[in-house]
């Protein structure tokens, strides 16, 4: 499957969809940014039923603002709408590989525990500070 352009509209459903999404935050003036894009394209194709986005940041300017990107490329991986990777660098093959290979094997019922033990936890201080 090749790659998927997102935008401030189409963002959100597309994260928030069941399944594997990774995103790429580019701009084409930017170097590794340029470097990167052949190693995420490969990964795409090799992946198909995992969703590879990409969002150009000089288009989609107020969609980068949003999610906080101040360094380009940045990698987001998105699991049944739950973000659980977020990193800026351009990845080597392998590793992008094995970055496709962790969120595959990911126990999102494991990581929705947590996050819930984590809120809970946060409430608790929160409560304890007033």
């Amino acid at each position: 499957m090749a790659t998927v352009a997102l935008t401030l509209d189409t963002f959100e459903k597309t994260i928030l969809q069941e399944g594997t999404v990774f995103v790429d935050f580019w701009a084409g003036w930017c170097g590794p940014c340029m470097q990167f894009a052949p190693n995420y394209e490969a990964a795409s194709e090799a992946n198909p039923d995992l969703v590879f986005a990409k969002v150009d940041t000089e288009d989609q300017q107020q969609l980068a603002a949003a999610m906080n990107i101040t360094s380009i490329p940045t990698i987001m991986a998105f699991k049944d709408g739950i973000g659980v990777f977020a990193q800026a660098g351009a990845l080597p093959r392998p590793m992008l590989d094995e970055l496709v290979s962790q969120v595959r094997a990911l126990d999102m019922d494991e990581v929705r525990s947590d996050l819930a033990r984590q809120e809970a936890e946060a409430a608790g201080a929160e409560r304890a500070e007033a």
